[in-house]
């Protein structure tokens, strides 16, 4: 269902469940694990998620919502449940991750990207949340996380009429923070997570976590700004990079 590569500071989840990276509970458990692998892990500071196939993911498995269609309701929310629950924990990482979509991604496909700090899409690609054409509700995230990544307005216009937009417009409305033609996708992808890794860690990470308090109501973001920037300045890299960029200013 997965594979797991760690290069250069780089972790890659990419997605081969064919045909169309379907999800279902086996699924959610594998993703856990390779979460917890990471975890134990040191040696990498950008998380990036793609797909092996041509879709990135169609979404939830038919095959088990047709198993679970009959049984007292309380049961069906299960898997939707464990889906939340897995997108949080992608969301709630302290590296940056981001999402590849090189291809379609529908309901919990899409939420699983929506779930990452950052997306890179396909100009060509199709991205949607159908739900409410069955009669349901993105259930995984998708009405909390894109109204908050994109506004009211165009979440409505997504969620509510389960349109579906191109890359290209994603990239309009703030969906994906890069549109690129299927041809350069994989170089612009490349380039992206490849400067991502080469920022320092450390600092990645506080201004990471200083963003999120920015929605944050109960915080304070001003004060937790200023204790990470402290943080910063006595960490030795910056100690470091400020040191040698004031010593080539002063030549």
């Amino acid at each position: 269902m997965f594979e797991l590569q760690l290069d250069r500071s780089v972790a890659t989840i990419t997605l081969v469940r064919a045909p169309v990276n379907a999800m279902n509970d086996a699924w959610v458990e594998g993703f856990h694990g390779l979460l917890d692998e990471l975890d134990n892990r040191e040696d990498w500071s950008v998380l990036r998620i793609r797909s092996g196939l041509k879709l990135f993911s169609a979404g939830a498995d038919l095959k088990q919502i047709k198993s679970n269609f009959h049984k007292p309701i309380e049961e069906q929310l299960g898997p939707g449940e464990r889906y939340q629950a897995l997108f949080s924990r992608i969301e709630a990482l302290s590296r940056p991750t981001l999402a590849e979509i090189k291809g379609n991604a529908f309901g919990g496909g899409l939420e699983l990207a929506l779930s990452c700090d950052m997306r890179v899409a396909a100009t060509e690609t199709k991205l949607g949340l159908p739900e409410v054409t069955l009669g349901l509700i993105p259930g995984a995230g998708g009405t909390q996380r894109l109204p908050r990544l994109v506004g009211t307005a165009p979440a409505m216009r997504m969620i509510l009429g389960g349109e579906t937009v191109t890359g290209s417009e994603a990239f309009a409305m703030g969906l994906v923070q890069w549109a690129v033609p299927v041809e350069e996708f994989d170089s612009v992808a490349e380039e992206i997570v490849r400067r991502l890794a080469a920022m320092p860690p450390h600092a990645v990470q506080a201004a990471k976590a200083a963003i999120r308090l920015a929605f944050d109501n109960g915080l304070n973001g001003y004060v937790a700004e200023t204790a990470a920037v402290k943080d910063c300045l006595a960490h030795a890299r910056t100690q470091e990079l400020v040191g040698a960029f004031l010593a080539r200013s002063a030549k």
